[in-house]
């Protein structure tokens, strides 16, 4: 409890306000339009190669354009983030103009939405990890992400009622809401300006402390998304659906969980629990396949495992391994994993009925349990000395008030004993009946 009111009061959320307020509106906006575009796109009915044409364009310059900002935006970092919500607001609006009747321009829209998506968000997410201290980075992030569940979850129930151009319409508000509350935080906030250097790919991709974390992660999000129409064909359609949107409840209640934790214990212990967790889950999946009982645990440990995940792998380890040099580099051979393995659901999706189930959950749950091994190697990103100075402040704490407590009994116990010799002292001076009787006689004749 001590090391809880500790990391919140170490939390500076003033500075950290823009950057968890883009943050927070991003991946909101992020989260929902995509699953609108996919409905959209679907609902063309476009021949298989087209189909693929649009859906490759959007991933393909998601990855391009994450590229390219986190090479050439640094520089004007803020000023470009400035800009980067209006021009996601104006991509969903040309959602409304998909019509399936000319395949470059639905393309030319996938492209506008993927370049609006990609390009923002390495210098988004350095600018979350530049405003915030590396103790107190988990804190931060597990409360955005707990916002960004609880906010996905009140959406998505609110656009089940409205129509397709009232959806896009709404998403191009939420996008200018946060632009316009980023600008205005922004301009009020004292900027330090940081001279970084800014490492190349080609350095990162040999560090062994980020090769650790890639691989486990990318396996993961392959897997993730690659099972998602197996799933999908396993609970139906509808209910398939109902459990993503219900599980943004839990990813809230968890993601906060993950980032305390991540500050007070380490980034790793969280990070390996997300992975066994999810290796578990899918275990269960291979010898139940076949049961609707296991939509439940599935729920469950699937909301869990994101809570963790989504905090620790997507906010907090790029920045940590990041340290003192610019980060947009970090968080885009993070963040593309991610990203761009939602695509394996498209491509999987067509045959996903003819896949046994009982085994490719069993090859999941397996492939899953081996991420965690290079884990084991993999050096704690939260520094040593933020985990002793917390422990050994949290022991001072605990000291001072035992002795406190001591001190205090020890001066109850003095006072109590004062008290009764006092007590004693006042008994042994008063005068009995036959003293006083005899002392007022002697006054009397002497």
């Amino acid at each position: 409890m001590n090391s809880l009111r500790s990391l919140r009061n170490k939390t500076d959320l003033r500075k950290a306000a823009p950057a968890t307020l883009l943050m927070f509106n991003s991946f909101v906006w992020y989260i929902l339009s995509y699953p609108v575009f996919a409905d959209v796109v679907n609902g063309l009915h476009l021949p298989g190669i087209e189909n693929l044409e649009v859906y490759g364009t959007y991933f393909a310059f998601v990855g391009v354009t994450a590229i390219i900002g986190s090479k050439y935006l640094s520089r004007v970092r803020t000023r470009f983030l400035y800009l980067w919500p209006f021009l996601g607001a104006i991509a969903t609006l040309l959602l409304g103009a998909f019509s399936g009747q000319s395949v470059f321009i639905d393309v030319l829209i996938a492209f506008s939405l993927g370049t609006s998506v990609g390009i923002g968000f390495p210098s988004c997410l350095s600018y979350f990890a530049e405003s915030t201290s590396v103790e107190t980075r988990g804190f931060s992030s597990g409360l955005t992400w707990s916002g960004v569940g609880a906010t996905v979850l009140l959406f998505a129930f609110l656009l089940n009622i409205l129509g397709t151009w009232e959806i896009f319409i709404a998403l191009a508000i939420w996008r200018l809401l946060g632009g316009i509350g980023f600008l205005g935080l922004d301009r009020k906030s004292k900027k330090q300006q940081l001279v970084q250097t800014t490492p190349s790919y080609f350095e990162l991709i040999r560090k062994r402390e980020i090769l650790l974390y890639l691989f486990p992660w990318t396996m993961f999000s392959i897997i993730n998304f690659a099972e998602a129409p197996i799933l999908e064909n396993v609970f139906g359609a509808g209910t398939f659906a109902f459990i993503q949107l219900v599980e943004f409840a839990i990813i809230g209640l968890f993601a906060v969980v993950g980032g305390i934790i991540g500050d007070l214990y380490g980034r790793k212990r969280v990070v390996i629990s997300g992975f066994i967790m999810l290796g578990i889950e899918f275990a269960i999946l291979s010898l139940f396949s076949n049961s609707r009982l296991m939509l439940y645990p599935y729920l469950f440990l699937d909301g869990i495992t994101w809570g963790l995940l989504y905090t620790i792998f997507l906010t907090i380890i790029w920045g940590d391994l990041g340290g003192n040099q610019v980060k947009e580099k970090y968080y885009t051979l993070g963040g593309l994993p991610f990203l761009l393995s939602i695509f394996l659901s498209v491509i999987i999706e067509p045959y996903a009925k003819s896949i046994p189930t009982g085994l490719d959950f069993s090859l999941a749950s397996f492939f899953l349990f081996m991420a965690v091994i290079p884990l084991m190697y993999a050096t704690e990103t939260l520094p040593e000395k933020a985990i002793v100075d917390r422990n050994l402040k949290s022991y001072i704490e605990k000291a001072q008030k035992f002795v406190q407590k001591e001190t205090g009994k020890n001066e109850k116990q003095d006072m109590e004993k004062t008290k009764k010799e006092n007590e004693e002292l006042k008994e042994e001076s008063q005068e009995s009946p036959e003293d006083e009787e005899a002392r007022k006689l002697a006054e009397k004749y002497y």
